[in-house]
C-alpha cells in the first residue's frame, strides 16, 4: 500500500515544491518567501538536506500577498487580508453546501 502512503502525503499541506521553483513561478525573489514566512503568512518547512519548501497550497497565498504589497500595502496587513479573503471563501462555501442541502429554508430570521 506504497501508493496510499504517497496520496495520503500530497495533500495541500506537503511541502512539495522547492522555494526557488516557487519564487520562480510567482516571478519574485526567493527572499520575498522567506519574508512571508518569517511573516508567518506561510509555513516553510525544510527537506532532509535542509532546502526550503512549500506547500501546494502556498504560493497562491503568496501571489495574493505579492499583490497587495505591490499595492502599497504593508506586509502584515496583507497577511490578514489574505485570511479574511480564505475565511469567506469557506464561509461562503459552507453556506452553497447547506443551501443544496436545505434547498426551502430561509437563512435569514424573518421580520
Amino acid at each position: 500500500m506504497a501508493t496510499d502512503c504517497l496520496f495520503e502525503r500530497l495533500d495541500d499541506g506537503y511541502p512539495s515544491c522547492a522555494m526557488g521553483r516557487a519564487a520562480e513561478m510567482l516571478s519574485t525573489a526567493p527572499g520575498f518567501l522567506r519574508s512571508i514566512g518569517e511573516a508567518r503568512m506561510i509555513t516553510l518547512l525544510r527537506s532532509e538536506g535542509g532546502h526550503r519548501r512549500c506547500s501546494r497550497c502556498q504560493p497562491r497565498i503568496a501571489a495574493r500577498a505579492r499583490e497587495l504589497v505591490d499595492q502599497g500595502t504593508p506586509i502584515h496587513a496583507a497577511w490578514r487580508i489574505v485570511i479574511l479573503e480564505d475565511q469567506l471563501e469557506a464561509a461562503q462555501r459552507i453556506n452553497a453546501e447547506y443551501r443544496a442541502l436545505h434547498p426551502g429554508m430561509r437563512l435569514t430570521p424573518e421580520p
